[in-house]
C-alpha cells in the first residue's frame, strides 16, 4: 500500500508499534571481539556472546555438535540460524528443524521449547 504526504509517494509500513527499542543510542557490534560465555547443555556447551541494549538482549551463540538444552525455556525470541542445523521440540509435541538461513519467533509463556543440534549450529538470537 502507497501513501502520499506532500505529492511524495511511500510505502506504508506493515510493522507494529508493540517493540519497544528505547535506552540505548545507535551502535554497532563486531561480535568477533566480544568475549564468550559457556553455558552447559544436557549434553554439549553452548557459547554466547551477548549483548544488552536497553531491554532487549542480543546474542550469537554457537552451539556444539551433540548439544541438547538442560530446560524447557517459555522465554520468547527470534532466532535466525546462520550456520548449522537446530532442532526445536515444542512441549505441545510439534517439532521444527531449521536451516542457515531460517528462523522462527517464539513468544513469552507456554508451550515452552527445548532446543537441540546433532551438528552444531551458529544463531543470532533477540530477545
Amino acid at each position: 500500500m502507497t501513501v502520499s504526504t506532500r505529492g511524495k509517494r511511500r510505502r506504508r509500513s506493515s510493522y507494529t508499534s508493540t517493540m519497544k527499542m528505547s535506552g540505548f543510542a545507535f551502535a554497532t557490534a563486531d561480535w568477533t571481539h566480544i568475549a564468550p560465555t559457556e553455558h552447559a547443555g544436557e549434553t554439549g556447551v553452548a557459547l554466547w556472546r551477548t549483548l544488552h541494549f536497553g531491554e532487549i538482549r542480543v546474542r550469537m551463540v554457537d552451539y556444539s555438535p551433540g548439544y541438547k538444552a538442560d530446560h524447557w525455556c517459555s522465554k520468547g525470541h527470534v532466532i535466525l540460524c546462520i550456520a548449522g542445523e537446530l532442532e526445536t521440540d515444542i512441549a505441545d509435541g510439534r517439532h521444527f528443524a531449521l536451516k542457515a538461513g531460517e528462523s522462527y519467533q517464539a513468544p513469552d509463556g507456554e508451550p515452552g521449547h527445548r532446543s537441540s543440534t546433532g551438528t552444531g549450529a551458529r544463531l543470532f538470537i533477540v530477545d
